[in-house]
């Protein structure tokens, strides 16, 4: 990381042109960017043409990763996604020829199109940063980002991600539809994919990095651990299925990434509170009708658990 500019300024710089692209959006982009930051991985769900797709470009071009894009289809196989071992004639040996989850920041386009078998090739990569081929153990480069987009559930074509797959997803978020100043902004300049070429990454991957390594170091008080787990546990009396281990540790790990993007250099019982409904909405939904029952759950295990003094 540039050592003549605090972690504070970096990120602001990064934001500043990510928003320059995705307009009217600064709350879902610091999301994402929080989301990334703590080593997590991204759902954006909601409907074609809002800006799923130019959301990931911008991350990966602002960001500086290399990144690909695959289409999630219907007759998708785990191969079109991990790789394939091809047989070599000159060597008369297997030889692995690696798929597009090699690479830093992958855009899971349409996940939600594509068979379940299909979607469980990405649980290991997800979950372990790495992929198994016959029996031989492929790491994945770091860092390591998968933004898998999904169209509403009611949509034709589309297959429920089972709960072990959501629960790979630090964070879901929805953009929406742009308010009306900044839908007029979109209409009059240029079109997206001819702003993105003109924009220059501002961190590097060595930066990004760096920058996981900072919020992981930021200050957690043992009352906000308490905040915490309150609210973790308050989820599991309340449905009986609650919030996982795995989300527990997100939420952290979250927090801790929003207090480094405001530039605190400890955790707050309102960073936790910010991060927490895109964290546990998709994990605690019942009944399958999108993203309000979750939310309003979050919502109410916030207001039901007491802030520490």
């Amino acid at each position: 990381m540039n050592a003549e500019m605090a972690p504070a300024d970096r990120i602001g710089d990064t934001l500043a042109a990510i928003e320059r692209i995705i307009l009217g959006k600064g709350p879902q982009i610091r999301l994402c960017l929080a989301c990334l930051l703590a080593r997590g991985h991204l759902l954006i769900e909601d409907v074609p043409g809002v800006g799923k797709t130019t959301l990931a470009h911008t991350l990966a071009r602002v960001l500086g990763l290399e990144w690909a894009r695959l289409q999630f289809t219907s007759d998708m196989l785990p191969a079109d996604i991990i790789g394939v071992s091809i047989f070599d004639r000159s060597t008369q040996k297997f030889q692995f020829r690696r798929g597009p989850v090699f690479t830093q920041l992958l855009l899971a386009d349409e996940v939600n199109r594509a068979s379940p078998k299909a979607q469980s090739a990405l649980l290991e990569a997800m979950e372990e940063r790495q992929v198994s081929v016959e029996g031989v153990t492929y790491a994945l480069p770091e860092p390591f980002f998968v933004v898998a987009t999904q169209n509403p559930h009611e949509q034709i074509g589309t297959y429920g991600l089972p709960e072990s797959q959501l629960d790979r997803f630090l964070m879901r978020v929805s953009l929406g539809y742009p308010d009306p100043a900044a839908e007029r902004r979109v209409l009059l300049q240029d079109e997206r994919r001819i702003l993105l070429q003109d924009t220059r990454p501002i961190l590097s991957s060595a930066e990004v990095l760096s920058l996981q390594r900072a919020a992981r170091a930021v200050h957690v008080s043992s009352l906000l651990l308490d905040y915490l787990q309150g609210l973790v546990t308050r989820s599991r009396v309340t449905l009986g299925l609650g919030l996982s281990p795995r989300a527990a540790q997100g939420l952290l790990r979250a927090a801790q990434a929003w207090a480094l993007i405001e530039g605190e250099n400890a955790v707050l019982p309102e960073h936790v509170q910010t991060v927490f409904p895109p964290i546990a909405a998709h994990r605690l939904e019942r009944d399958g009708e999108g993203t309000a029952n979750g939310r309003e759950i979050a919502d109410a295990l916030i207001r039901a658990v007491p802030v520490p003094i």
